[in-house]
This record gives C-alpha cells, structure tokens and sequence, in this order.
C-alpha cells in the first residue's frame, strides 16, 4: 500500500527544503517522486515476536 502524497527524490540536492506532491514527478524541478511514508513494519525486526507475545498475554 502507497501513500498518496510523494517526495521530490532529488530535494536534498536541488531543494532548501522538501517538496512534496500528488504527481509522480516533482513540480518544480522534473526529477521523480517517490513515497513520502516509512514502511509500517521491519520484515526483520529482531524484537517483534517478543512484542506480539506481551500483547496476547495483555489480551487475556
């Protein structure tokens, strides 16, 4: 799942600041945008087993 709002992939050389956008390329320059949101969750976290047992055992 995407998020709809995109980031310049190029802000941090050709921008003071971070331009976002709906399009797939950034408004003001051309370069491509990509999605501005961090994954939800690390396929490899080494920590979230034991996070998933607390919260069944808060559960019951």
């Amino acid at each position: 799942m995407k998020a709809d709002i995109r980031v310049c992939a190029a802000w941090r050389e050709r921008h003071d600041r971070p331009v976002y956008t709906l399009g797939d390329t950034c408004p003001e320059c051309g370069e491509p945008a990509v999605n501005s949101a961090p994954a939800p969750f690390d396929p490899a976290d080494p920590y979230g087993e034991y996070r998933r047992a607390i919260k069944r055992r808060n559960r019951q």
